[in-house]
């Protein structure tokens, strides 16, 4: 699920050209820390990766992702990273990326 609303107040504080360089951003930096997690990682990086997905998809309204992450930044953090599903952390950051840009693209053809 997007927060759309969260969404429209990151755009309207940082701009459309801000928001749209920080999106970008995002998704380049959540890729990279999804594919190290579903390639696997030392359990004493799993906390720190979902940290920072949970937190970047928190700014950009991703509540769904943000979630996954939490749990499973729960779960690292209680030294039970081995118990943390990469494979549905990644599949909740997919079908999440193509909410956003979807809507995203649904919004700029309507401007």
């Amino acid at each position: 699920m997007i927060d759309w609303k969260r969404v429209e107040e990151l755009r309207e504080e940082i701009g459309a050209d801000g928001f749209a360089e920080v999106a970008d951003m995002f998704l380049d930096e959540a890729e990279g820390a999804v594919c190290a997690l579903v390639a696997g990682l030392p359990a004493t990086e799993v906390e720190g990766q979902l940290h920072f997905l949970k937190g970047s998809a928190l700014n950009l309204g991703l509540s769904d992702l943000a979630a996954i992450c939490q749990e499973g930044e729960r779960k690292a953090a209680a030294g039970r990273a081995d118990e943390v599903d990469a494979a549905q952390v990644a599949a909740v950051y997919h079908a999440s990326r193509a909410n956003l840009l979807g809507g995203l693209s649904l919004d700029a053809g309507a401007a």
